[in-house]
């Protein structure tokens, strides 16, 4: 992922905070989750699979992880903001 420093408190750290307050919220979403495989930090799973508290993907979506991600496509908007970060 991106540097987690930057001026002006941008980042990954931002957005870290973004997400947890949201996880904190606990609100799932119905939508496309079912239909792609989304981009998420594996210790954001590992946490979530202990812990029992949904994970938030990149590209917002709240959710309970339990399926192979593999039998399915992945997100097109999560594939998105990973190859900007990347950069």
């Amino acid at each position: 992922m991106a540097n987690d420093t930057q001026e002006g408190g941008g980042g990954t750290s931002t957005l870290d905070r973004e997400l947890e307050e949201l996880l904190n919220q606990e609100q799932l979403e119905e939508g496309d989750h079912e239909r792609f495989s989304h981009y998420v930090q594996k210790e954001k799973i590992l946490k979530s699979a202990l812990s029992g508290k949904p994970v938030i993907a990149l590209c917002g979506k709240v959710w309970l992880p339990g399926r192979d991600p593999e039998k399915f496509p992945v997100c097109p908007t999560c594939k998105e903001i990973y190859d900007k970060l990347k950069k």
